[in-house]
Formats: structure tokens, sequence, C-alpha cells
């Protein structure tokens, strides 16, 4: 990679990584609020589950397919001198989701009992009844959130991420707000909405997340236009792109409704425990590999473009190794602490988050952690075969992944409960991740087989190492300082953390390793630092 372009690289991916740092903290936050006030059982049961039929919408319409599509084909023009061209794409691209949106969101909306008893049979006519009031409130969020997706892939082939990153931090805010204001009553204002409260509140976020792009929109000289043009060759490419996109995405959303089925004839709370474990899994995936994954994207796909595949393949190993090298240790760590971190997020004197409560979120986490770092690594795979413009080899694993998910979620789901559901899900990350290599060797050829084996193999060790100076430490000050109140909590991780932290970097940087530089220079270039 040039240095221009690693420069580039690095900057964008040190700005994505610091506002999805503070929107994580803010979704905690968020969680937070939410179990102390209403604990981990079937009212929370509901509004996670409330969350999958306007998140289906979104991600099939415009989160995954039209995204993965759009930026590469809107790109194009705008590299080639054709930005008239790519803003009437975009119009007519805009006012067939408009239209597609409008009847997914009518027919949702009057068959929402129906599909909620499809998604949890197992919840009582009370639960039942709650998910479906909390299901119509947020669909009005898909509105805003496809509005602000349409907006990011405009900035983003702009390279623009500033707007779009502070969008995910007012979304997570949003619903805090919201939810503090509206769930609880005001003598003479309003009775409270309850858990409701928070659902209006992910719908003032989406909003907010939305109209923060707009300034930013007018300043790249967004153009609308009437249109709906199928034949425009930009749509016809756009949409030979989607299509594979799309499916992976149905077949994808399918099976998490599957694991969603079985968690519901679970004890209550088990389906917001899946929720919980799995958002704090996500979190090094949110702050770090898709801040790499989607600064990479550019330059991947202009050296595919000009066919530069030696700096290309180059490009692709750095970016699935630096993704690995930081989910790695962090898998093993949240693993190791998973419970000290899920008491110290959640359990609150007089809250209703019980210690059952938080041993039952660890049991999934453990085995959520087995697959972080191939999820992780599919976020740049991913991308890597975008930018060569063949949407359809990640659909082919994601299909075959989803099979393998399914059959040990059958499998396992008796024998280990919300355990075995997780332990699902990583298996077919890592089968998911393994497959993508295997096929993009065969359509690139050699990808540094031997040097990404050798850096997981010197990551692993570090972070075994790191795992037991981890574990030392928790078990340690647990000893001496006891965990009674917030502060002795918070101080077990701090020397649990600490110390591990500096034991892995310090490991990584003596043996040389190139993807420590370039963590270091993405942190560094953050935070004042050259790189």
């Amino acid at each position: 990679m040039e240095q221009g372009q690693r420069s580039q690289v690095v900057k964008a991916a040190g700005l994505l990584m610091v506002t999805m740092i503070i929107s994580r903290i803010l979704g905690y936050l968020r969680d937070v609020f939410i179990y102390v006030q209403f604990g981990q059982n079937r009212i929370t049961d509901a509004y996670n589950a409330a969350f999958s039929i306007p998140d289906f919408i979104y991600m099939i319409l415009v989160g995954g397919a039209l995204s993965a599509a759009f930026i590469p084909v809107f790109s194009s023009y705008i590299a080639t001198g054709k930005e008239e061209e790519g803003w009437k794409v975009a119009s007519i691209v805009f006012n067939w989701i408009a239209i597609f949106l409008t009847i997914c969101l009518i027919i949702g909306y009057m068959f929402t009992p129906q599909l909620i008893r499809l998604l949890v049979p197992g919840f009582d006519p009370k639960a039942m009844e709650m998910t479906v009031s909390l299901t119509r409130i947020m669909f009005f969020q898909v509105i805003f959130m496809s509005l602000s997706g349409i907006s990011m892939g405009i900035l983003n082939s702009f390279k623009h991420f500033t707007s779009p990153a502070i969008g995910s931090v007012l979304y997570n805010l949003g619903i805090i707000l919201g939810g503090l204001l509206l769930a609880v009553p005001i003598e003479t204002i309003w009775p409270g909405y309850g858990i409701a409260g928070f659902s209006i509140g992910v719908v003032i976020g989406a909003a907010a997340n939305f109209f923060v792009q707009v300034p930013a929109l007018r300043r790249v000289g967004l153009k609308y236009s009437f249109s709906l043009d199928f034949k425009h060759p930009g749509v016809k490419r756009l949409l030979f792109l989607m299509a594979p996109v799309f499916i992976g995405l149905s077949v994808s959303q399918i099976n998490l409704f599957i694991n969603q089925n079985l968690a519901s004839m679970l004890p209550e709370g088990i389906v917001a425990a899946l929720r919980s474990a799995q958002r704090i899994m996500q979190m090094p995936i949110g702050i770090f590999a898709i801040a790499i994954a989607m600064a990479v994207f550019p330059s991947l796909t202009s050296q595919s473009a000009r066919g530069e595949m030696k700096e290309f393949k180059q490009t692709a190993s750095l970016g699935i190794r630096s993704v690995i090298y930081i989910t790695l240790p962090c898998a093993v760590g949240i693993a190791v602490l998973r419970v000290p971190i899920i008491r110290f997020i959640f359990e609150f004197s007089g809250g209703h988050f019980t210690h059952q409560a938080t041993l039952a979120t660890a049991d999934a986490l453990l085995f959520y952690c087995i697959g972080l770092f191939a999820y992780g690594a599919i976020h740049v795979l991913s991308r890597i075969f975008y930018a060569l413009q063949d949407t359809f080899t990640p659909v082919i694993a994601a299909v075959c992944s989803i099979g393998v998910n399914i059959a040990f979620s059958l499998l396992l789901v008796h024998p280990m409960a919300q355990g075995g559901l997780a332990l699902a899900y990583s298996l077919a990350g890592i089968f998911n991740m393994m497959f993508l290599l295997y096929l993009l060797r065969r359509k690139t050829g050699s990808i540094d087989g031997k040097v990404l084996l050798i850096s997981f193999c010197r990551i692993a060790v570090a972070c075994a190492v790191m795992g037991g100076v981890g574990w030392a430490g928790a078990y340690g000050s647990e000893h001496l300082f006891g965990v009674y109140n917030k502060f002795t909590q918070g101080l077990q991780l701090i020397l649990s953390i600490g110390p591990a932290v500096v034991v892995y970097l310090a490991i990584t940087y003596l043996w040389k390793m190139e993807e420590s530089k370039q963590v270091f220079a993405i942190i560094g270039r953050r935070f004042g630092r050259k790189s």
C-alpha cells in the first residue's frame, strides 16, 4: 500500500474507531438503564424481540445489500468525473427503495401479530401482545435508518466519514434520552410508557442519525431527480451486485429468527441474555474490525480497478491480520473476565438485574467469544470480494455457514441451552471465515497464507500469556478487596485488564509484528501522534 493511501486508511479508521467507541459506550449505557429498571425477563425479552422485523426490513433493503453494491458503483462515477450520472443512479435507487419500503412497512404493520407468533412461539399471550406493540412503534425507525443508510453510502463514496460516524453516536444518545424521559411517569405531563419509552427513543435516535448527515450531503452537492429508470446501466450493475447479497442476508436473517424461536422456548430472560452477550461480543468488532474494514475498502476498490493485484493482496492480507491482531486478544480477555464484566455493567444494588442473570449471560458470552475473531475477519474478507465486484462468493459462504449454524443450534440447544446457541453461532463464523479464505485463494492465487498462519500463531501465544495474567489479576484482586460495590468491581477489572494489555502489546512489539505497527498507527493518529 502506498504511503498516501496508508495514511488515508489510518486517518479514516481512527476517526471511525473513536466514534464507534463512543457509540458503543452509549449503547451499553442504554442497556444498563433498561436492565436495571426492568431486569432480564419477559419484558426485556419482548423489547429485544421487537427489533426483529424492523431490522429485517432495513437489512435486506438498505443495511447490507445496498451498502455492499452502492459504494463501488457510485464511487466509480465519482472517480471517473461522471457525477451527474452518479447522482441520477442514486436518485433512481432512492425512489425504488422508498416504494419497496412503504410496501414492506404496510404489510409488516398489518400482519405483526402473525409474524411475532412465528418468531417467538414460546412467549405467553401477555408477552406476545407487548412484543407486537413495541414492534409497531419501531417500524418508524426503519424509515429514518433507511435514509441514513443511503446517505452514508453517498458520503463514504466521497470519503466523508465524519457525519455518519456522529450519527451512530446520536442514535444511541436518542434512545437513552427518549427512554429516560418517556419510560418513567412525570406528574401532569405523561403517565410513563414503561419499556415502550425506549422503543420511542429508538425512533428519536434513528431520526437524529439521519438529520445530522443532511448538511454534509448538501456540501458534497446532493442532486435529486425523480426517475424509476430500471434500464440505466448503473442501476443494472447495482442490481446485479445486490442480488446475491440480498439473498444471503435474507437467509442470514432467517437463521437469526430460528435461533430466537428456539430461545423463546427456554426460561424467561434467555432471549435478553443472548442479545446482551452478543452485544458485548460485538463490541470489539464494532469498534475495531468494522472501522478497519470500512477504511481499507476504498483502497481495495481503487487497487482492484487499476489492476494492481500485488498491492491489492498486500492490503487485504494486512487488513485481515490487523483485525485478528486486535479481536483475538479481545475475545480471550472477555472470555476470562466475562462474569466480572457483566456484573460491573448490569448488577446494581436495588436494580432488577440479578446475579443469576449475570451467570446466564456469561454462559452465552463464553461461547460467543470463540468465534469473535472470525466474525471480525469476515468483515474484511467480504469487502475484499466486494472490491473485486464479486458479491456472489460471500453469499455462497454465508449460506453454507447458515446451514452449519442451524444444524448445531438444533443439536446443542437442549443439552447446553443458551450456551449451545452461542457455540453454534461461533462455529458457523469460523467455518465462514475459513471458507472465504479458501475461495479467495482460488480466485486470486496466493494470499500469503504462510504469513497469515504465522501471524495467527504468534497472536494466539501472546493471547494465552495475556489471558493468564488477566485471570491472575481478577482472582487476586477479588480475594484482596472483594467485589461488594462498584468501586471494588471496577478495581478488579482495572487490575486485570491493565497488566494483561501491557503484556500482550509488549510481546507483539518485541516480535516486531507489522499488524501492531498498523494498529498503533491508527490509534496514534487519532490522539495526535504521527504514524
